[in-house]
């Protein structure tokens, strides 16, 4: 008999609807691929030869578990410069991506049966490694009034004797939502006041647009900074989500704990990639800042197109690349003689007929709606929205 928890476990869907929509286009099918969770930008020439150099030089082998000194140095500075974020090296642990430093989370804060509030709608794989780490997943969905971001209403209704943490993505996938320094304030206060951990998903902290800023919970006073657990990593903002670096900055006592278990799961994160994310991090950032024009074109104009479209509703994203559209108007109607029941059924349609891949957001905790991503180029997104418009026409 097989393990009980690992049955348990979810697939991803948003790897399931990539792989589908990866496998029409190589049997020769004019896919128009929404799900990327990833920059269509190649990783900057400057980290490429990062790494071509340690390969040169020998900087194969093993590397202490928990990450290389320089590698953790150049991450203090940058909590230093970007946050306001004072840390020691050794109260940094690198890892093999931002997942896997999640990973190593759950497994050093939880015992078996604690609960973690998990705001909604969240990253997929937030609840799975909940569950994984023998934790119990406590979603509260925020309302739309409050642009999908929870209150401390919500928060005080969700806390129990058990609960441990509560995860803070901003900004968001899939919601594109941000959150502002007093919503931060009125969150920080709360974990104080109940003794929880935070584990702050920053992630997509350099892609936010406009006058937005980006605000990590950790700066906002000693007491929440001793209970939070910074999670980033280099994917998103580098263009290295295949190169598999990610981090995390918390206590010495919870780092120390975090690096004795990855010592024992996977030994050190990729000691070439390690080099390659400090000259990610240390070298030119112009790249970064050319990405991130792109996506902000893209941004406007998936958003003005798709509040123009009937049946759809969404807010308009100020940070990562998607949109989380709200499909439920379309519920109950029908295309093509197939009647749309719920947004995966919305999802498989659009995939067969109009060959657009979308992302159902069931797993997100909002069955309501679906994550389209923009970081595809922009004559796929005009596209991919001409033939999502061409179906939405033809609804009965």
């Amino acid at each position: 008999m097989l393990s009980n928890k690992g049955s348990q476990i979810r697939p991803s869907s948003t790897l399931a609807i990539d792989a589908k929509a990866k496998q029409m286009q190589v049997d020769g099918i004019d896919v128009v691929g929404f799900g990327a969770g990833e920059p269509d930008f190649d990783t900057p020439d400057h980290i490429k030869e990062a790494a071509i150099k340690a390969i040169e030089e020998g900087f194969t082998k093993y590397t202490p578990a928990s990450g290389v000194l320089q590698l953790k140095e150049a991450i203090c500075r940058k909590l230093e410069e970007d946050n306001g974020l004072h840390y020691e090296s050794d109260q940094i642990v690198i890892s093999n991506g931002a997942k896997h430093s999640l990973m190593n989370v759950f497994q050093a804060i939880l015992n078996p049966g604690e609960e973690v509030i998990i705001p909604a709608p969240y990253w997929i794989s937030y609840s799975e490694m909940v569950k994984m780490a023998d934790g119990i997943p406590v979603i509260v969905k925020p309302h739309k009034e409050n642009n999908l971001k929870v209150v401390l209403e919500q928060l005080e209704a969700a806390v129990t004797p058990r609960t441990k943490a509560i995860i803070i993505n901003s900004p968001s996938n899939p919601s594109g939502m941000l959150y502002h320094r007093e919503e931060l304030q009125e969150i920080a206060e709360f974990a104080v006041r109940h003794n929880l951990f935070v584990v702050s998903d920053e992630i997509y902290e350099k892609l936010i647009y406009g006058d937005e800023e980006h605000v990590s919970i950790a700066s906002l006073g000693q007491d929440i900074y001793e209970r939070t657990i910074v999670v980033n990593g280099v994917s998103k903002s580098y263009s290295m989500t295949g190169w598999r670096i990610g981090y995390t900055a918390s206590s010495r006592e919870v780092a120390k704990l975090m690096g004795n278990i990855q010592s024992h799961a996977t030994s050190n994160p990729n000691s070439i990639a390690q080099r390659a994310a400090i000259a990610a991090l240390t070298g030119p950032q112009e790249p970064l800042k050319v990405m991130k024009e792109a996506f902000n074109e893209r941004r406007i104009y998936m958003y003005n197109r798709i509040k123009a479209m009937p049946y759809l509703e969404l807010l308009e994203p100020k940070g990562a690349f998607y949109v989380f559209v709200d499909v439920s108007a379309l519920f109950g109607k029908s295309c093509r003689g197939e009647t749309i029941r719920s947004a995966a059924d919305l999802a498989r349609l659009l995939l067969e007929q109009v060959q657009v891949a979308v992302v159902p957001c069931e797993d997100f905790a909002y069955e309501t709606h679906i994550r389209l991503s923009y970081a595809i180029s922009m004559e796929n997104i005009r596209k991919g929205l001409d033939r999502l418009e061409a179906f939405l026409k033809e609804i009965e």
